[in-house]
C-alpha cells in the first residue's frame, strides 16, 4: 500500500481535531441557542459584539500575520536555521501583541460612538440594545488581546511542519465557551458567555505552549524596528493587512444591514448560516489548504514548481469533486437538523435555514479560495489576493445593497446569498493562479463529475427525507446518508487523492 504523503497525514490529523472543533462548536451553540430562544435579541446582540474584536484578531495576530508569516518563517528554517526563526517570531510576535493592545484600549475608549455611529456595528438596535452591545465588546477585546499571541504560536507550530497541537486548540477556545454558558451564565447572564470566550481563549494559548519548547522556542525580548526579518515581516504583512480588512469589512455591513431588516434573529441566522456552511469547508478546505501551506512554501524555496503545481492540482480536484455535492446534499436536509441542533420556533428556523442554503451556494467558492490564497503566500505575491478582495467588495455590496433595498422582506438570506462574491474572487484568483504556475491547472472533470454527483446525491437526499416513514431528523440523515454515499461513489476518483497530496 501506497505511504500516505506528508501533506495528506497532515490534512488527516488537522481535518480529525477539526471535526471534534465543530462538535464541540454546536453543542456550544445549541446551549447558547436554547438558553436564549426565547430572547434571540440577546443573541443578536452577543453575535454583533463580536464583529469588532474578530476584525482587530484578524488584522494585527490572526489572518492577517498567520498566513503571511509561515512562508518567511519556512525560508528561515530552511535557510537560517530554527534560532533565527524563533527570533524572528519573537520580534514579530512583540509587535503584534503591543500592536493589539494598543487597539484594543482606544476601541473600549471609544466602544459606545463606534457602536451608535451610522455606519457602526448595528445603528438599526435599541438604545439599550447597543449599550449592551458595547459592554460586551469591550469584554470580547481581553480575548482578543490573548489570540494576539496564540495566533502567531500557531503559526510558528506549522512553520515547523506541527499540527496537532494547533488543530486542538480551537476545541480549547469552545470547552471554555461551554463553560461558560453552563456554568457562568446563570449568575452573570449574558455577560457570562463573554467570561466563557474570555477563558476559551487562555485555553486555546495555554494549550499550545509546551510544544512551542519542543521546537527550541526561545523568546527574544526586542522591539527593534529596523532589524531585516521584521522590516521583511511587514513588507509581507501590508497586502494581507488591507486584504483582511476588505473581509472583515464584509462581516461588518452584514451585521450593520441586517439589524436595519426588523428583523429579529437576522444576525443570529446569518451567524448560525455561516457557522453549519463552514463545517464542511473547515473539514475539507482549511484542513486541507492548512497542511498544504508550509510544503508549499519550501516548494517556492527550493524553486521546485513542478511540485508545487502539482499538489495545488490535486487539492483542487479534490475539493471541487467534493463540495459540490456536500453542498447539495446538506441544503435539500438541513430543514429538520436546524430546529433540532438549535431549538428555536419555527419562524427562526426557516431564517436559518434559508441563510444556510444562501451560504451554501458558495461552499465551493470558499473552499477553492482558501488554496488559491495560501498558493499566492507561499510563493510571497501577497498583492495578488488584496486586488481580488477589491473585486470581492464591490460585488458584496452592489448584490447586498440591491438585495436589501428591492427584497428586503426576504431579509437575512438575501445578505448571505450577496456572499456570491466570494464565489467570484475565487473563479479569478484560479485563473490568476492558473497562469503562474507554469503549466494550466485542469480540473474540468472533476467539475463535471462534481456537478453530475451534486444533481444525484441531493436530488436522492431530499426524496429521502421527503418520503421515508419516521420522524424528521431521522429520514434527514438517512437522506443525508444516502444522498452522500450515492455522490461519493461518483466522484471516487478524485476524492481518493485526499490520500496522496
Amino acid at each position: 500500500m501506497k505511504r500516505l504523503s506528508n501533506v495528506s497525514r497532515y490534512t488527516l490529523i488537522v481535518a480529525a481535531f477539526f471535526l471534534a472543533d465543530k462538535v464541540l462548536a454546536f453543542v456550544r451553540t445549541g446551549i447558547i441557542s436554547r438558553l436564549y430562544a426565547d430572547e434571540v435579541h440577546l443573541l443578536d446582540t452577543f453575535n454583533a459584539a463580536n464583529n469588532l474584536p474578530d476584525l482587530l484578531f484578524a488584522l494585527i495576530s490572526g489572518g492577517a500575520l498567520g498566513m503571511a508569516f509561515i512562508p518567511l518563517l519556512t525560508e528561515y528554517l530552511v535557510k537560517q536555521g530554527r534560532d533565527a526563526a524563533w527570533d524572528l517570531f519573537s520580534r514579530v510576535a512583540n509587535v503584534g501583541f503591543l500592536a493589539t493592545g494598543g487597539l484594543a484600549i482606544l476601541i473600549a475608549a471609544f466602544a459606545q460612538p463606534i457602536v451608535d455611529a451610522n455606519l457602526g456595528i448595528a445603528p438599526g438596535f435599541g438604545a439599550e440594545q447597543r449599550r449592551l452591545l458595547a459592554e460586551l465588546m469591550r469584554l470580547n477585546l481581553i480575548g482578543t488581546v490573548i489570540f494576539s499571541v496564540s495566533g502567531l504560536v500557531m503559526a510558528g507550530l506549522q512553520a515547523n511542519q506541527h499540527f496537532t497541537m494547533p488543530a486542538i486548540a480551537p476545541s480549547m477556545y469552545n470547552l471554555g465557551q461551554i463553560f461558560g454558558a453552563i456554568f457562568l451564565t446563570p449568575r452573570y447572564g449574558i455577560h457570562g458567555l463573554v467570561y466563557g470566550v474570555i477563558i476559551g481563549a487562555a485555553l486555546h494559548l495555554l494549550v499550545q505552549i509546551p510544544a512551542l519548547f519542543k521546537f527550541g522556542f526561545r523568546w527574544v525580548p526586542a522591539l527593534d524596528l529596523r532589524d531585516s526579518g521584521l522590516l521583511e515581516a511587514l513588507k509581507l504583512f501590508a497586502p494581507r493587512l488591507a486584504t483582511m480588512f476588505g473581509v472583515q469589512i464584509i462581516f461588518l455591513a452584514r451585521d450593520n444591514l441586517a439589524s436595519r431588516l426588523d428583523q429579529v434573529g437576522a444576525v443570529t441566522s446569518l451567524t448560525y448560516g455561516w457557522m453549519i456552511m463552514q463545517v464542511p469547508e473547515t473539514l475539507l478546505g482549511t484542513a486541507i489548504a492548512t497542511a498544504m501551506l508550509p510544503t508549499l512554501a519550501e516548494f517556492a524555496v527550493r524553486q521546485d514548481w513542478r511540485g508545487f503545481s502539482e499538489t495545488i492540482q490535486r487539492a483542487l480536484r479534490v475539493l471541487i469533486a467534493l463540495t459540490l455535492p456536500i453542498a447539495a446534499v446538506m441544503a435539500t436536509t438541513i430543514h429538520p437538523l436546524v430546529r433540532g441542533a438549535f431549538g428555536f420556533d419555527a419562524q427562526i428556523t426557516a431564517l436559518i435555514t434559508w441563510t444556510t442554503r444562501a451560504y451554501l451556494l458558495t461552499l465551493t467558492g470558499y473552499a477553492v479560495h482558501e488554496i488559491a490564497v495560501r498558493a499566492f503566500y507561499a510563493r510571497k505575491e501577497p498583492q495578488i489576493p488584496l486586488y481580488s478582495v477589491g473585486i470581492r467588495l464591490l460585488i458584496f455590496f452592489i448584490v447586498c445593497v440591491a438585495g436589501v433595498t428591492f427584497f428586503k422582506d426576504v431579509g437575512a438570506p438575501i445578505i448571505a446569498f450577496a456572499e456570491i462574491a466570494l464565489l467570484i474572487e475565487a473563479l479569478i484568483l484560479f485563473r490568476w493562479l492558473s497562469r503562474r504556475t507554469h503549466e494550466p491547472l485542469r480540473v474540468g472533470g472533476a467539475v463535471v463529475k462534481g456537478f453530475v454527483a451534486a444533481f444525484v446525491g441531493g436530488v436522492l437526499a431530499y426524496l429521502l427525507a421527503l418520503y421515508l416513514p419516521g420522524g424528521a431528523i431521522l429520514s434527514a440523515l438517512v437522506g443525508m446518508t444516502v444522498g452522500g454515499l450515492a455522490a461519493l461513489a461518483l466522484v471516487w476518483d478524485e476524492a481518493k487523492q485526499v490520500l496522496h497530496l
